[in-house]
C-alpha cells in the first residue's frame, strides 16, 4: 500500500472554486481547475511517496515489478494500470465526442503512424492504441449529453433550422441526418442557426429558460463558442441527443462510439488510459468528419442511469468492460472496513479521516487523499469521521 497524490489539469472549462475548496488551496488567482488525476496516464502521473523522503511516479512503482504491483496475470493481460481515475469539475461545456473501440484504434494509430503524422499535431485523431470507455459517477447535479434521442422525427419537424434535413432522415436515417448536419458550410450553419439562437439568447438572458430545455444549453454554446457571426456546428448536437440529468450518485457509462459531451457539474470519472477523442462540435480542436461517421453509433438511445446514493453505505458501479470497475463507500465515525484485495486499485477519499492500515505500514489521512494497493494485500480501512470512498480497480 503507498499513499500517492494526483495531477491537477488546468482546462479553461474547469472551474475556479470547486476544488480548491475541497483540497484547501488558494486561488486568488482565478485559475480554472478542470480534472484531478489518480493513474499512470502520461499526461499526469500520480506522485508515490515511498517514504518521507522519497517520491517517484505511480508508473515507475509498477513498472518495476509489474508481476507483484499488477498480479501475475494482470500483468500479461494490461501490462500497466489499465485505468484513470479522475475529478471533474465542468464550469463550461466540453466538446461533442465520440470514442473508438479497440479494434479500431489500433487500425487509426497505424495508419497515422504510416502517415507520419506526429503524435503532437493538432490533425491527429489517435494518439494511442487503446478504446477509451469511461463510467462517472456525479458529485453534484450533473447535466450532459449522451446518444441520440429516441424521438428524432419529432424534433426534425419541430424545430424549423431541422427541416431542410427532413429528406435525409428519410432516406439515411440517422446516419444521413447527422452527415447532411456536420457537412454544411460555416455560411450554411450561420444561415440556418441565426435566427433561432438569437431568440434562444434572449430567452436565456431573460431566465426563461429551463435546463431540461435544448434552447438553454444551445445559447450557453453560443456563449462559450460563438466567434463574431460564427456559430459552432456542434449545436445543432444539442437538438439531437439526449439532455440527461443526474442526480449525486447517479453514474452512467459511455462506451465506443456512443455521443456524448460534459455540460455542467462535479463527478467522478474512471476511464481506460487514451487520449483517441474524435469531436463533433462545440471545440476549437480539428473536427474529422469522415473518422466521427465511420466511429458513431447512429441508435435511438434511452440513456442506462446507474442507480446511486452518495447518502447511501456503499453503491456499485457496473461497467460491461474488463479495464475498470467502481464502487463507492460510505463510513461512519468510528465504522472499520477491511478489504482482501486481489486485483491492483486505487482508493480515493473525498472526505474524512481515516487510518489505512496493512501489514506493512499505516498511514493517517484526513480530507481529500488516496493510496495505491497491489494484489495480495489485506487493508483495514478505520474511520475517525463521516468518510467517502471510491475504489477503483480492474474488473
Amino acid at each position: 500500500m503507498y499513499q500517492i497524490k494526483g495531477r491537477f489539469q488546468h482546462y479553461d472549462w474547469g472551474g475556479y472554486t470547486f476544488m480548491p475548496a475541497l483540497f484547501n488551496i488558494d486561488n486568488s488567482d482565478k485559475i480554472p481547475f478542470a480534472e484531478y488525476w489518480l493513474g499512470v496516464h502520461s499526461g499526469g502521473p500520480a506522485t508515490v511517496a515511498l517514504n518521507a523522503e522519497t517520491k517517484t511516479s505511480l508508473d515507475a512503482l509498477i513498472t518495476s515489478n509489474k508481476p507483484l504491483y499488477l498480479g501475475k496475470q494482470l500483468w500479461k493481460q494490461f501490462n500497466k494500470l489499465p485505468f484513470l481515475l479522475k475529478i471533474l469539475d465542468v464550469n463550461k461545456m466540453l466538446s461533442i465526442q465520440v470514442h473508438p473501440n479497440k479494434m479500431d484504434a489500433e487500425a487509426g494509430f497505424l495508419r497515422e503512424n504510416e502517415a507520419k503524422i506526429p503524435l503532437s499535431a493538432s490533425i491527429r485523431n489517435y494518439k494511442d492504441e487503446n478504446h477509451k470507455p469511461e463510467i462517472m459517477v456525479a458529485l453534484s447535479d450533473f447535466w450532459l449529453l449522451h446518444g441520440f434521442a429516441s424521438n428524432i422525427q419529432e424534433r426534425v419537424d419541430h424545430y424549423a433550422f431541422l427541416n431542410p434535413f427532413k429528406e435525409a432522415y428519410k432516406e439515411g436515417g440517422i446516419r444521413g441526418l447527422y452527415e447532411s448536419i456536420m457537412n454544411l458550410t460555416q455560411a450554411e450553419v450561420n444561415s440556418l442557426l441565426g435566427a433561432h439562437m438569437q431568440k434562444a439568447l434572449d430567452q436565456y438572458a431573460a431566465g426563461e429558460l429551463k435546463k431540461t430545455a435544448p434552447d438553454y444549453w444551445a445559447a450557453r454554446a453560443c456563449i462559450d463558442f460563438k466567434k463574431g457571426t460564427d456559430y459552432d456546428k456542434g449545436i445543432f448536437s444539442i437538438y439531437l441527443f439526449n439532455i440527461v440529468n443526474l442526480n449525486p450518485g447517479q453514474g452512467i457509462f459511455q462506451g465506443a462510439g456512443m455521443p456524448h459531451a460534459y455540460m455542467e457539474g462535479q463527478n467522478i470519472e474512471l476511464m481506460s488510459n487514451s487520449d483517441n477523442v474524435l469531436r463533433g462540435g462545440l471545440t476549437n480542436k480539428h473536427i474529422d468528419v469522415k473518422e466521427l461517421m465511420n466511429n458513431t453509433l447512429f441508435v435511438e438511445t434511452v440513456p442506462h442511469i446507474l442507480d446511486g446514493d452518495l447518502a447511501g453505505s456503499s453503491s456499485s458501479y457496473a461497467a460491461p468492460v474488463d479495464d475498470f470497475k467502481l464502487t463507492y463507500f460510505l463510513l461512519g465515525s468510528g465504522q472499520q472496513m477491511e478489504l482482501q484485495v486481489d486485483k491492483p486499485s486505487v482508493i480515493l477519499m473525498t472526505e474524512g479521516h481515516v487510518k489505512w492500515i496493512s501489514e506493512s505500514k499505516e498511514i493517517d489521512s484526513s480530507g481529500v487523499d488516496a493510496v495505491f494497493v497491489y494484489p495480495g494485500e489485506n487493508i483495514k480501512i478505520q474511520s475517525c469521521s463521516i468518510t467517502r470512498l471510491f475504489i477503483a480497480s480492474i474488473a
